[in-house]
Parts: structure tokens; C-alpha cells; sequence
């Protein structure tokens, strides 16, 4: 079976989580929590950067940091993962979802303006597929309103709207470094601060709610419990593992942007004869090659073709299901509908995309794609 997702592994990972172990500190916030960090806010220029469990965890800490509370409203989208909704009805949040573009996955920003109410707090914005959302519409509604802004960026390393990196514009930027993502800890995410004034506060959140960091740096000479917070830092040997990808980022991006232009160029004729509809790249957005996926015209469709794969030994996969639609919201949603996001639910197939796929799997899974078409007409 070729994999949908495999996990690769740099050479270093091994090793360096050697160094952390015989550094006597495996616990957070060590040397290589610090070599992470300085690796972010350098190539990036993200303000500050905090190592988290997850990008769960980042989107948790930008919740607190916004100090979400009950009744307030979220604007967000319905297609994404369950954790960007999670943070905020965690804080007893209101989420307000909006629907998918016609052209792409990612939220309809022109529909974010009609949404505000008095109660309206944030706008968390997902980069699906790593590909960004039109930023500058969403940060001038943001001015206007006041309204924070956290980008969803789980997907999204290493990518860009316009000149500026992605969880890098909003108040917040939250990362993941799950194993199925570009660079990987196994678990593991990343939260960056953008908003300087909540630089501070981000660091006690961390360290669950003490100013333990400033004790460590001399700053004071004692620590206690100032804030709300949590256990959101990860151990040393999350850190250790991501550095050695980290090193690679280039390397990485470089060889999936290779595999993610064979598939688009091999099943492009597909495209336009509409047996099917392939990724959209708006011009203002880069493509990191985080997933590779093709939309099909018909649930039935979809289901047939992954079928048709696994039965030749591809596993392919589809991807979320509306969250206005879940079991968990279904009552709360006010009712309106969101028909681009359903049809991505029933018709998207997302096909394997790892660095170490090769060349001949590839052309294979290529191949079936296409007989399964040949074959459908």
C-alpha cells in the first residue's frame, strides 16, 4: 500500500535528541527549545515565538490572550479542523462560521463584514492547504472594527501572502508540527505573538501562569502565580527532533513542491476536459506543497475513486466535514448555508504527498487516476 502520509527524517533527529537528553535539562524551554525559537523570529520575523504541545495549544494560548469570554463571538470558518473551533468554545465563545470560497477551500473573507455584531471579538483565519487567505481584506475589516486576528496557519509554514509570511500578520499565528504536516516533531506546535503587547503575558500563559521565564533570565528574584495559564510547553526532546527539520526546511519544501507540480501537471488534462477540478492558487498567495488534492464532481464520485485506488494498493483519503454540520453544533448554527464548504466535504480526495514518495509511486498513482476516468467514460 502506498501510504497517504509518511514521515521523513532529516538524519539529525536522532541525534540531537541524544544532546538534549545528556544536557541534563529534558524538560522545557532548554537549549534547543531556544535554537527553535531564534530559527522562527529570525527567518520569519515574527515578533516572539513560543513552542507549544500542539497547534491546539497555540490557538488555546491565543484565546486566553485575547481574553475570550462567554457571549463573545468568534467569526471563523466551517471548513477546518476541529481545533480551531475548540479553542473558543473552550472560553465559552460564540463561533460563527463562514463558507468556503467557490475557487478554494479557504474562507470567503468577503463575507467576514456582514457577520460583526457588537459581540464580535476575533476573526480566526485557516490557510488551507498552506495557501493564504486574501490577508489585506481581513486585516482592514480587523482595523475597523477592532477586531483581533489569529491565523490558523497549521499548514502554512514556509508560505506566504504577498511579501509576508503566513502567521505572521495577524495578532496571533498558530503552527502545527504534527507528523503529517512539511516539518514535523511527531506532535508539536508553535504560537507566534505579532502584537507586541502581548509579548509579555504569552510568556506567563506559558509557563502556567507564573513569570517563571523572567525569574530564570534575572529579572526578578523570585516567581509566582501572576496570571491564568497552562502546561503548553513541550519537552526538549519536541524541540530537539524539530530543530533537525528546521535545518532542512528548504530542502523539504523544495523536493514536496516537485512531487505537488508532477501530480498538477500530470493530471492537469483532467482539468480541463472537467472530469475534475484541481488546486487554486490565487496570485497574491505562494504554495508550500503542504497536500495535494483533486475535487471531484460528486460524492458518489469520490467515494468510487478512492475505492478504485485502494483497491490498487493507494490509499487516499478525504478531508473534514462542515463543522456547522457536526453532531457537537448542528443546533447552535443559525441556520445559514454553507454550500461551497459542504461540496468540499463530499468531493474533495486528497492524494498521498510525503518526501519520500517516489518518483515510480507517483507515476503510478498518476496512472490509476487517470485509467479510473478513462475508464468512467
Amino acid at each position: 500500500m502506498i501510504p497517504f502520509n509518511k514521515p521523513h527524517l532529516t538524519g539529525k533527529e536522532v541525534h540531537y535528541i541524544y544532546e538534549a537528553v545528556h544536557s541534563g535539562k529534558i524538560s522545557g524551554n532548554g537549549i534547543f527549545t531556544k535554537k527553535c525559537h531564534d530559527f522562527f523570529t529570525s527567518t520569519y520575523g515574527f515578533t516572539k515565538t513560543l513552542m507549544t504541545s500542539s497547534c491546539t495549544d497555540a490557538l488555546e494560548m491565543s484565546s486566553l490572550l485575547m481574553d475570550i469570554q462567554p457571549g463573545d463571538e468568534i467569526i471563523l470558518p466551517t471548513f477546518t479542523f476541529v481545533s480551531t473551533a475548540n479553542a473558543f468554545v473552550l472560553r465559552g465563545a460564540k463561533l460563527v462560521f463562514v463558507d468556503s470560497l467557490a475557487t478554494e477551500p479557504n474562507m470567503n473573507v468577503e463575507l467576514i463584514e456582514g457577520l460583526i455584531t457588537s459581540k464580535t471579538k476575533a476573526i480566526v483565519v485557516v490557510h488551507y492547504a498552506g495557501v493564504a487567505c486574501d490577508m489585506d481584506v481581513v486585516m482592514n475589516i480587523a482595523k475597523k472594527y477592532q477586531l483581533f486576528v489569529v491565523e490558523d496557519a497549521a499548514q502554512a509554514i514556509s508560505s506566504y501572502y504577498k511579501d509576508k509570511p503566513l502567521g505572521g500578520i495577524g495578532d496571533f499565528g498558530a503552527f502545527s508540527f504534527h507528523e503529517t504536516k512539511n516539518i514535523i516533531s511527531g506532535e508539536g506546535g508553535l504560537l507566534a505573538i505579532n502584537n507586541s503587547d502581548y509579548c509579555n503575558r504569552s510568556e506567563i500563559i506559558w509557563e502556567k501562569g507564573t513569570n517563571r521565564s523572567a525569574f530564570f533570565r534575572g529579572e526578578t528574584d523570585k516567581y509566582g502565580w501572576v496570571d491564568v495559564g497552562s502546561s503548553f510547553l513541550p519537552s526538549e526532546i519536541i524541540s530537539a527532533f524539530l530543530y533537525a527539520q528546521l535545518e532542512n526546511v528548504a530542502e523539504i519544501q523544495a523536493k514536496r513542491l516537485e512531487i505537488w507540480n508532477t501530480y498538477y501537471n500530470t493530471l492537469s488534462p483532467l482539468a480541463e476536459h472537467k472530469k475534475l477540478r484541481l488546486p487554486y492558487i490565487p496570485a497574491y498567495a505562494t504554495n508550500n506543497a503542504h497536500m495535494f488534492y483533486v475535487i471531484c464532481n460528486s460524492l458518489e464520485e469520490r467515494t468510487a475513486l478512492i475505492d478504485y485506488l485502494k483497491a490498487h494498493n493507494i490509499l487516499a483519503v478525504f478531508h473534514y466535514l462542515s463543522l456547522h454540520k457536526s453532531p457537537y453544533f448542528s443546533d447552535k448554527h443559525d441556520g445559514r448555508s454553507m454550500d461551497y464548504a459542504d461540496q468540499y466535504a463530499e468531493t474533495l480526495v486528497r492524494l498521498p504527498l510525503f518526501y519520500d514518495l517516489s518518483t515510480e509511486d507517483q507515476e503510478f498513482i498518476c496512472t490509476k487516476i487517470l485509467s479510473f476516468y478513462s475508464e468512467k467514460i
